[in-house]
């Protein structure tokens, strides 16, 4: 058993946020994102894939294809398949930070 934290890369970085993946995975991806403040993702949806958002520092908006959920460091929660999700960071001085689980392969294994 590995510390997953430990196998980390970062896979996009801009002005709103850093975006890392684990690479040890095979069929599961987890992702980390930190959303600087007053800043939002790029939304989107995946057609037969679902997603488990865990906030883990901040506080923000996750927008859905349904509704507007206020979260905090502590909360998951589930993206059904193909449904549209959006992040937004609403704090002016603190990151928000989460982690995102999907099935799927990023990265060519040896």
């Amino acid at each position: 058993m590995q510390n997953i934290t430990d196998q980390f890369k970062i896979v996009k970085q801009d002005e709103r946020y850093v975006v890392e993946d684990n690479t040890h995975l095979k069929t599961m991806v987890i992702s980390k994102t930190t959303l600087k403040p007053e800043k939002e993702t790029t939304g989107h949806s995946h057609k037969g894939q679902e997603e488990v958002y865990f906030f883990i520092v901040g506080k923000g908006v996750l927008e859905t294809q349904d509704e507007l959920i206020q979260v905090t460091g502590g909360d998951v929660i589930v993206i059904d398949d193909g449904d549209f999700h959006k992040v937004f960071n609403t704090s002016d001085t603190v990151d928000l930070e989460f982690i995102c689980v999907f099935p799927g392969e990023r990265y060519e294994h040896k």
